[in-house]
C-alpha cells in the first residue's frame, strides 16, 4: 500500500515563496500535486514521472518547480512569485502511469494531470495574502 504525507504548508504573502514535500512509502510511477480551494473544482499542479518528464497546470507559468528524490522518496513543489489566488489545500497523489505511449519499438509510461491517481495524502494548506 502507497502512503504519502504532505509537509511544508502554512501562509506566505504575495510575491513569497513556500516549498511543499510529499514523503512516500511504496512503489509508484507518477507523482503529482493538486490542489483544491473553497468552492473550486480540484485541479492539477504539477506531475512528474519516474523518468522525470514533468508537466505544469497552465496557471503555473514557470513560477513552481516539481522534483523528486527517489533515494529519499520524496517529492517537492517548489513555489515561488505566490498569489492570492493560489491559496488552497494542496495533496499529494501518486499511482502507476496513466497511459503508455508507443515510441520505437517500445511502450513507454506517461503520468498526465488529467490521469486518475489511486492514493492521496491528506493535504497541506497554503494561505497567501494581499
Amino acid at each position: 500500500q502507497v502512503r504519502l504525507m504532505e509537509s511544508g504548508g502554512g501562509s506566505v504573502q504575495s510575491g513569497g515563496s513556500l516549498t511543499l514535500s510529499c514523503t512516500v512509502s511504496g512503489d509508484t510511477y507518477c507523482m503529482a500535486w493538486f490542489r483544491e480551494a473553497p468552492g473550486k473544482q480540484r485541479e492539477g499542479v504539477a506531475v512528474i514521472a519516474g523518468d522525470g518528464i514533468t508537466i505544469y497546470g497552465e496557471f503555473v507559468q514557470g513560477r513552481f518547480t516539481i522534483s523528486q528524490d527517489k533515494r529519499k522518496r520524496t517529492m517537492s513543489l517548489q513555489m515561488n512569485s505566490l498569489k492570492p489566488e493560489d491559496t488552497a489545500m494542496y495533496s499529494c497523489a501518486a499511482g502507476g502511469p496513466n497511459r503508455y505511449v508507443r515510441e520505437g519499438g517500445d511502450f513507454t509510461p506517461k503520468c498526465q494531470l488529467e490521469g486518475a491517481f489511486l492514493n492521496w495524502g491528506q493535504g497541506t494548506q497554503v494561505t497567501v495574502s494581499s
